[in-house]
């Protein structure tokens, strides 16, 4: 089995479709910096079709916005089209980065957890 692990920033907000069979699959392109040349100019971005299946699909689909850092680790495969190829991935298991674009001056959709103020200070060992 070959496993592909990639991070990077989402491209445009997720796309959640049927396919005639009924399962539900996320669509997202996500673009990963290729850092700078021995010049210091700027490579082009690597970019990643990335696809969600199942009842994630459906529970990750408010959370997956254009600007959204994350990590993504699954199976890697080429998309041919006309000619050109693309890389995908059919994500196993994602972390989400923070960040990302906000809109309506609202949040992101992270909440940031503060540590609970019940919590005892001694150590018990």
């Amino acid at each position: 089995m070959i496993n592909l692990t990639i991070a990077g920033n989402v491209g445009r907000d997720a796309e959640l479709r049927r396919t005639k069979s009924g399962d539900e699959v996320l669509g997202f392109s996500v673009a990963v910096d290729n850092g700078k040349d021995k010049s210091g100019n700027k490579r082009p971005a690597t970019w990643v079709k990335c696809s969600v299946w199942g009842k994630r699909a459906t529970s990750l689909e408010s959370y997956i916005r254009k600007g959204t850092k994350m990590v993504l680790t699954g199976r890697p495969g080429v998309d041919v089209y006309e000619g050109n190829g693309s890389l995908t991935i059919s994500v196993q298991d994602l972390t989400f980065m923070g960040g990302g674009e906000q809109r309506d001056g609202g949040s992101t959709g992270y909440d940031q957890v503060s540590p609970s103020s019940d919590l005892d200070d001694e150590i018990p060992f």
